[in-house]
């Protein structure tokens, strides 16, 4: 059993927990993620892994609460447990002999970006990081992304926090004044990866992108994290979970992995909304 340490309500859909787990801990690097359990009769899902203290033993995981088993976790006090919390799995973020990195990161996906941007801040890297979110409420992490980057440009859709419009429109502003990167690495909606990628693609610069969001069982065998990629002239598969979840992001077919995530909405809606009946239900008793 994995017992809850922390739990803090990051904007009203997303909340961030610490969890003791000090096994996952030793190992677990930016990029990777867990798989856990809310209890014995609960199904398995991946979350990527937001941060980690070695010495502690404890392992940060942010969620948005979009599904059944992410409400039911969401219910979870401080110091209750977790019946499964396995990992690290995937393969790390590379961030060797990178110096001048830009993170591109989009809603509950800069949770994902932020342990990337810290590790590279740390190893001397010049950071620039862009957040992207569509309003003021449910903005998260700024204040740890100022901390871990050179610049930082905060982007909302309203305009009511930082410049109105999306993360495209600073990114082309600074690729248009000359600006170059070792290295472009963006985390959010496939949607907003993929307009990241097209930005970039005159440039050249390699533009790697996190494919974490369409994971659904982790280990490979449910084929729902299935990407094909053009490598050499030649369409090849991979698996998010187990190839990645990070790839080439010129080499994504993005409209294919759309529309097959598009696939799983109304199973989720539905068992969201039969898991928030259940709650109520038993809170009323």
């Amino acid at each position: 059993m994995y017992q809850i340490m922390k739990k803090r309500e990051l904007n009203p859909t997303v909340t961030l927990m610490e969890i003791q787990a000090p096994l996952v801990a030793a190992k677990a690097q930016p990029g990777q993620f867990i798989i856990l359990r809310v209890d014995e009769r609960g199904e398995r899902i991946p979350l990527t892994i937001a941060g980690y203290d070695r010495k502690k033993g404890t392992v940060t995981i942010i969620f948005q609460i979009v599904g059944a088993t992410t409400q039911l976790l969401n219910h979870k006090r401080e110091g209750e447990f977790l019946q499964d919390f396995a990992g690290p799995l995937g393969v790390a973020t590379k961030t060797e002999n990178l110096k001048n990195v830009c993170i591109v990161g989009g809603g509950v996906g800069c949770a994902i970006a932020l342990p990337i941007a810290q590790k590279l801040h740390n190893e001397g890297c010049e950071v620039t990081s862009i957040i992207g979110f569509r309003s003021r409420n449910l903005l998260i992490l700024e204040e740890e992304f100022q901390a871990a980057s050179q610049r930082l440009f905060v982007m909302t859709d309203d305009g009511s926090c930082g410049r109105k419009g999306n993360v495209c429109v600073p990114l082309q502003e600074l690729l248009d004044g000359g600006e170059t990167f070792d290295e472009i690495i963006t985390i959010g909606p496939l949607v907003m990866m993929k307009f990241v990628v097209e930005t970039a693609r005159p440039t050249g610069i390699p533009c790697t992108v996190s494919m974490n969001p369409i994971m659904i069982d982790g280990t490979g065998m449910c084929g729902g994290c299935r990407l094909s990629l053009l490598q050499d002239g030649k369409r090849v598969t991979k698996f998010a979970c187990v190839d990645g979840p990070d790839f080439n992001g010129y080499e994504v077919d993005f409209d294919e992995a759309m529309s097959r995530a598009a696939m799983y909405r109304d199973f989720e809606r539905h068992a969201f909304e039969e898991t928030c009946n259940l709650l109520k239900q038993g809170e009323q008793k």
